[in-house]
């Protein structure tokens, strides 16, 4: 999806219009979905935070858990729009303090994730953050992790999905919310 959008258009057709396909990245065959021209975009950007923020007010979020690396972009500043802290997972040998693990399967191969053991008090309640829903198995090993340091998932917000991969299907229990289908 590329190209520009009227002001009336609603906000997932002027996201999906700034969106820019990039086709064999990081392999062949994927159609990488490029975030930047959204982020480039000052008031489109501050929309998109605007519209993923909303549905968690009064959810009681203690935490947003960013996904790397364009998890991060997102998380952050909904994190501060919801007086929340802050959680990295990150790729394996980022995290310089003692971490749990969790290894998943991806549209393209097998990965892994990590969280600090302290990322957030027992009890906490997280939101889990990330650009892109695909397969959901990058989402469903973030709450597990969260999970596992002993916070309860409340939910996922993801700027889009991508149809035909039905990542839903992994994170099934998941309060799930997507500004672009």
């Amino acid at each position: 999806m590329t190209g520009t959008s009227s002001p009336n258009a609603s906000l997932a057709e002027r996201i999906g219009a700034r969106l820019r396909v990039v086709p064999d990245f990081p392999s062949k065959g994927i159609m990488f979905q490029d975030v930047t021209p959204v982020l480039a975009d000052a008031q489109l950007f501050r929309e998109t935070i605007e519209a993923m923020t909303a549905p968690w007010r009064g959810e009681g979020i203690t935490h947003v858990a960013g996904i790397e690396s364009r998890g991060f972009i997102f998380a952050a500043p909904v994190a501060l729009a919801l007086s929340a802290g802050f959680v990295v997972i990150r790729k394996p040998g980022k995290l310089p303090w003692r971490r749990l693990s969790q290894e998943y399967q991806l549209e393209y191969g097998v990965d892994r994730l990590e969280i600090h053991e302290d990322a957030c008090p027992r009890g906490s309640r997280v939101l889990v953050i990330d650009d892109v829903l695909a397969t959901g198995g990058t989402a469903a090993a973030a709450c597990a992790l969260v999970e596992a340091v002993g916070a309860s998932v409340i939910g996922c917000q993801f700027l889009l999905t991508i149809r035909g991969l039905d990542g839903r299907r992994r994170i099934p229990e998941r309060s799930v919310r997507v500004l672009v289908e």
